[in-house]
């Protein structure tokens, strides 16, 4: 998508969290595959031309066309957008909200996007019903202490930085409650970017719910500074985490990332649990998991990164040189043109002086006043070279001399080598090899909603009641729930919806209306 002519519209969480979401998802499928569809270039070139924006705060993008964000109580940050045409045309799109509130994040709040002209929203969750808050918590607790107490490992795949806040709250609060009897277990994060999440969560606070607000306030306390959560962001250091543990780890749809690592190895034995806290798509490895019945076999394909040997590493090296020389002569032509400019430049200014005009020469005398002229010398200034990094810098300048050693300070002082490097990933060619592995599911693998959506009753409510659109668009659903929520609001006749589009992907819907004036 070109970012020169389009602008990109959020808030400053989903600045943040969204860099970390495409990150996590880079590094995820690029250390098991040959990942080239984006590059982590892309992702802040992107970025850069985001604008932040705040709650409620209209902003102008062109003449006649204004949009506002509200809160939609999903994810930090997230939105329901209210796009406002001349004054007199709004649209809403509400997609993903919760009107309840959460430990991390107030509910959405509906006063002011009411019985809009176009209302776009989605069906995901028309015909879901899920279980009270203090059920799923409770059922998440009782899950962790029979498989931790059978000295079983509990991994809970989360997203990389939505979600997954709330959850770290829970389980937080959970050990830092002695009569919880989990404080004698571990508890850790797993992610590439672990530590980001949760150092942007410390400093958002203002986005977060009036009880996190509060206990800022009055107690000091930072809710997202963890006493009992271990960040790990790799297998290594997971390994040296105790067990058993409560592992939370994403991705959610375990499509890539350290999730699915761990399940090639974890599901064959029957003390570990799985936990799954979003609905994915039919085709994920998370679906399939959930589907399938204890003592079945599942496909896993995986894939790392291993070092080149022998002739692969020759012939990588050997292009790497052959790059690397292709360049040189690249920036060696380039210096040679600007070295000839700079003579062609310091040549012009020898020749060109300004010498004064004795008086004597003057034959012709002028009517008017005329200035002396004085002797200007010639001044040649240096052309600083700089690329995309900044200005080249010359060492000599900052280069220190050092003073002579004496002979007997050389007789005492014994050399010491200093330790070579271990050189860092980035600098070893690696290759993808992938594996296809067929798992034994004994494991037990439960499914417990943590997805902070509204349910199917409580959509209906809040449309019939509270937001009551002329006309609607309908999106993002399976096929038999979009059908159940269409069929709702033509038959609610106190809504009086006069249009409602179902449209498929990549169709495109005309849902203008014009007012005549006579």
């Amino acid at each position: 998508v070109s970012t020169q002519s389009t602008g990109i519209y959020g808030t400053v969480p989903v600045y943040n969290m969204g860099q970390m979401f495409l990150y996590d998802y880079y590094q995820s499928k690029n250390s098991s595959e040959d990942f080239n569809i984006f590059t982590l270039d892309h992702v802040d070139n992107v970025f850069d031309h985001f604008q932040q924006m705040k709650y409620s705060q209209t902003f102008t993008i062109c003449p006649g066309i204004a949009i506002t964000p509200y809160a939609a109580g999903h994810m930090i940050g997230g939105t329901m957008w209210k796009i406002m045409k001349d004054d007199e045309e709004d649209i809403v799109y509400a997609v993903d909200f919760n009107h309840k509130k959460e430990r991390h994040l107030n509910g959405a709040l509906f006063n002011n996007i009411t019985r809009p002209s176009l209302l776009i929203t989605d069906a995901y969750n028309a015909t879901f019903e899920y279980k009270k808050r203090r059920k799923r918590d409770q059922e998440l607790i009782s899950t962790i202490l029979e498989t931790v107490r059978q000295d079983g490992n509990v991994i809970i795949v989360v997203d990389t930085a939505g979600r997954v806040l709330e959850l770290m709250q829970l389980l937080e609060q959970l050990w830092r409650n002695k009569e919880s009897g989990l404080s004698a277990y571990s508890l850790a994060l797993l992610s590439h970017v672990g530590f980001n999440v949760v150092d942007f969560a410390k400093n958002m606070l203002e986005w977060m719910s009036d009880t996190v607000t509060k206990q800022f306030e009055e107690q000091r306390s930072y809710p997202f500074h963890f006493k009992h959560l271990n960040l790990c962001h790799s297998l290594q250091e997971l390994e040296k985490i105790p067990s058993p543990y409560v592992l939370l780890t994403s991705m959610a749809d375990l499509s890539c990332g350290f999730g699915r690592n761990l399940l090639a190895v974890s599901a064959d034995a029957k003390e570990n649990c799985i936990i799954v806290t979003q609905r994915t798509k039919p085709d994920t490895l998370a679906s399939k998991l959930l589907s399938n019945t204890i003592n079945n076999t599942i496909d896993i394909t995986i894939g790392k990164r291993v070092p080149l040997e022998g002739k692969e590493l020759e012939e990588h090296l050997a292009s790497v040189a052959k790059k690397q020389q292709e360049t040189g002569k690249m920036e060696v032509e380039e210096e040679g043109e600007e070295t000839d400019e700079e003579q062609e430049d310091e040549q012009a200014l020898v020749q060109r002086h300004d010498v004064p005009i004795p008086e004597e020469t003057h034959h012709k005398k002028s009517f008017f006043k005329q200035h002396k002229v004085y002797p200007m010398f010639p001044f040649h200034e240096e052309k600083i070279k700089w690329d995309e990094y900044g200005e080249f810098i010359k060492h000599e300048h900052f280069r220190i001399e050092e003073e002579p050693i004496k002979d007997e300070e050389m007789e005492t002082e014994k050399p010491k080598v200093a330790p070579s490097a271990p050189p860092t990933p980035a600098e070893i060619p690696t290759k993808c090899v992938t594996s296809r592995i067929k798992t034994q599911v004994n494991c037990k693998v439960k499914f417990i909603d943590f997805e902070g959506r509204s349910d199917g009753e409580s959509i209906k409510r809040i449309l019939a009641a509270v937001l009551k659109p002329r006309q609607m668009v309908i999106v993002h659903g399976t096929p038999d729930s979009t059908k159940h929520l269409a069929e709702f609001c033509q038959d609610n006749k106190d809504m009086g919806v006069t249009n409602i589009y179902v449209p498929r992907i990549g169709e495109t819907v005309d849902a203008t209306s014009e007012h005549y004036i006579y």
